[in-house]
């Protein structure tokens, strides 16, 4: 879950998007689109898709290894 988190904080910031836009975006509460980016639970593929939606990238890349 940190890497995911890490990969999509790095998207988002590479978006020039701050956090509480995804989250309205992905219809996501600000407070669990903030658990997702500092992985503090194991996202399920639907929130997954959500996020990667709102991002405008493919889930795979949300899987990629941040850096």
């Amino acid at each position: 879950p940190a890497a995911v988190g890490a990969r999509v904080r790095e998207l988002r910031r590479a978006a020039g998007l701050r956090a509480c836009q995804v989250a309205e975006a992905a219809g996501m509460a600000r407070s669990n689109y903030a658990r997702l980016e500092a992985g503090r639970h194991r996202p399920s593929l639907a929130t997954l898709a959500r996020a990667a939606a709102a991002l405008r990238v493919p889930v795979a890349e949300l899987l990629r290894a941040a850096g």
